[in-house]
């Protein structure tokens, strides 16, 4: 079992942009970090190869263990090349079985990551759907291309066209409950009003 990650370099003014638009980059900033590290805790708590994929370059000073996670920078092109990539990294080095999530939805716990790897003992793929239209965890046995070619990414067709690429493959595929991602500024209000109730600290 491996599981892929993809994140990108904690840098003021280069990530969660969208975030940025209404509520600055220094807290765009914050929000970001505060994802890894909820990212990074999950990760840990599955028992799996960890293959951990930078935007720009690798950092080895940072709360990413070497001895915790394999580090790798992300390939060139958009997101489709470069999770295709991924997996067939993943692939050429003996998985039989590999999972890849980003670092955008905080919802996403160990048990459903768990889930997914289980489910493809049964089935060619897996899917976690965002609420956005796209989706936060894909899995798989073997590297389907196809499935990453002519998504038009960052929109809300990405799960619907990813299944019916599915579909067209003739791949059985599972699908994992709806979470949310954080993108904007609506979202991270909606997610810290959801978890009020049970005292996590997310400042």
């Amino acid at each position: 079992m491996t599981l892929l990650l993809f994140i990108k370099n904690p840098r003021l003014g280069h990530v969660k942009t969208r975030l940025a638009r209404t509520v600055g980059d220094v807290e765009a900033l914050r929000v970001y970090r505060f994802l890894l590290d909820k990212t990074r805790d999950t990760a840990l708590q599955v028992d799996a190869r960890r293959m951990l994929f930078y935007s720009e370059q690798i950092q080895h000073d940072d709360d990413w263990l070497s001895s915790q996670f394999d580090k790798f920078v992300q390939a060139e092109g958009d997101l489709g090349v470069r999770m295709s990539s991924a997996f067939e990294t993943a692939f050429a080095k003996g998985a039989n079985r590999a999972v890849i999530i980003g670092s955008d939805c905080p919802e996403l716990d160990p048990d459903t990551v768990r889930t997914a790897f289980e489910a493809l003992h049964a089935h060619e793929l897996v899917i976690g759907p965002s609420a956005d239209g796209g989706y936060y965890l894909l899995g798989m046995r073997q590297l389907w291309p196809a499935l990453f070619e002519g998504i038009p990414w960052s929109t809300e067709v990405v799960l619907e066209q990813t299944l019916h690429k599915a579909q067209q493959l003739g791949l059985k595929a599972f699908q994992l409950q709806t979470l949310n991602d954080i993108d904007e500024e609506q979202d991270w209000k909606d997610y810290t009003k959801r978890i009020q109730t049970t005292g996590f600290d997310c400042r």
